[in-house]
């Protein structure tokens, strides 16, 4: 069979990557793929000193590799919105397939992406988006086909893990583990979409598209970043049992799909707990197969390149059949317009609270009257002594109950003349099918 013919459009961290395991692992590649993968053309702004192009036609234009009626494939690696919506639909109107790795692409653009390739026949491919190396969007679509799925939950973010599990290690703060990240190149010298929850915002929305079927919202995401985090909640929930995590989470209800991206102590016998460092991964409970763990590296050169190479395989093997029976883009052949996602305010979980209240008697009493008057018991409760004077910190773990029973609990506790400053509030997670 011919080669398939590949335009890399973003030479740098992944598209060296991608580059660089395309050449090494060629033969490898040409047997799963049934045909030879053979990089034609690069657009690039910089040449990465990593790769060696001599043999590759190079320019800095993008768009003419869209041009260009020899090439199949345009991988999209540029990152970003605008210029990369333009490539993509200009390389879906050629006839050309499309593989990326640009999740926030995806997540705001998808719907009209994928209505674009659906007319025109073409395959668009988006592995890479979302966790890096670890195959989570081939396993849910086709791995696990057979499933109802109840729930995902995930640790997608390596920059937001990495930050929580050293204050954890190191006993540190938010904002020296954060400059620590920065020099490791691990976070953004503006680290806004990692530790504010918008790129896990992203993957979580495509996630729960292919989950359950139903058109990516990521406007409708609920998300919480980690930036108010302190090293004392997570000395407690350590206490307590837990571990502080970054969570994206999507839940099917009888009401409708959970979206939401926040802190979450989890229990430390959990897996999902023990996930540290710069690593990632993925839960899904099926009604079938119960239980599934996805982990492994989240970002990074190659992991992501094996990620977008296997989008490519599987391009390769698509362009032989029709379009009506290839797998669909976001895995079910329609989509499920009857599940709305659910305001926060209407989700039920567990919550810790850690507030600093005067040291006199009667004050415990008037907390736990205001937890009852809205029909929240608690879990448990820790006050300790403290040098800070008459200020003691309480802790408490409640049982499940809403957002919006919760909001206003925060709202009256605040108002107490006995109780300095705001209440520190984490949700809650078993992680059981619920």
């Amino acid at each position: 069979m011919k080669p398939v013919k590949i335009a890399i459009c973003g030479l740098g961290t992944v598209g060296g990557g991608v580059f660089n395991v395309l050449q090494r692992n060629a033969s490898e590649i040409a047997r799963r793929a049934g045909r030879p993968l053979v990089v034609e053309q690069v657009a690039t702004r910089h040449v990465n000193p990593d790769c060696d192009t001599s043999s590759v036609y190079v320019s800095d234009d993008i768009f003419a590799a869209v041009a260009n009626p020899e090439i199949d494939v345009i991988v999209e690696l540029i990152g970003g919105y605008e210029v990369a919506y333009d490539l993509v639909m200009q390389a879906i109107a050629a006839g050309k397939h499309v593989v990326t790795a640009n999740k926030a692409l995806i997540a705001v653009h998808g719907n009209e992406i994928f209505q674009a390739a659906r007319e025109a026949g073409v395959v668009v491919a988006f592995e890479a988006g979302v966790a890096g190396g670890i195959p989570i969007i081939k396993s849910i679509r086709e791995g696990l086909t057979a499933n109802r799925i109840h729930w995902v939950a995930g640790i997608i973010n390596g920059t937001g893990n990495y930050i929580l599990s050293s204050m954890s290690e190191k006993g540190s703060d938010f904002n020296e583990v954060l400059a620590e990240a920065q020099a490791l190149g691990y976070a953004e010298a503006d680290p806004t979409f990692d530790v504010e929850g918008i790129d896990a915002a992203h993957k979580l929305a495509i996630l729960s598209a292919i989950a359950f079927g139903v058109p990516l919202s990521f406007d409708k995401v609920y998300t919480e970043g980690i930036s108010r985090i302190e090293i004392e909640d997570i000395r407690q929930a350590d206490a307590l049992g837990y571990a502080i995590k970054h969570l994206g989470i999507t839940r099917r209800t009888e009401q409708g799909l959970e979206l939401r991206v926040h802190p979450t102590l989890i229990p430390k016998q959990r897996l999902l707990a023990n996930v540290n460092g710069v690593k990632n991964a993925v839960m899904v409970y099926g009604d079938a197969v119960g239980s599934t763990l996805f982990y492994g590296s989240g970002a990074g050169a190659e992991p992501t390149a094996s990620a977008v190479i296997a989008d490519l395989v599987d391009v390769a093997r698509a362009m032989e059949t029709t379009p009506e029976s290839r797998v669909p883009y976001l895995a079910f052949a329609h989509q499920a317009d009857d599940l709305p996602v659910l305001p926060m305010e209407d989700i039920e979980t567990a919550y810790y609270l850690r507030l600093l209240a005067v040291d006199r008697p009667g004050v415990l009493a008037k907390v736990a009257t205001v937890l009852s008057d809205h029909g929240i018991s608690i879990e448990a409760i820790i006050q300790k002594d403290t040098s800070e004077g008459e200020l003691v910190p309480i802790i408490l773990m409640t049982h499940r109950t809403t957002e919006a029973a919760m909001n206003e609990v925060i709202r009256q506790l605040e108002s107490l003349s006995d109780i300095a400053g705001g209440v520190m509030r984490i949700r809650v997670e078993s992680l059981d099918d619920q």
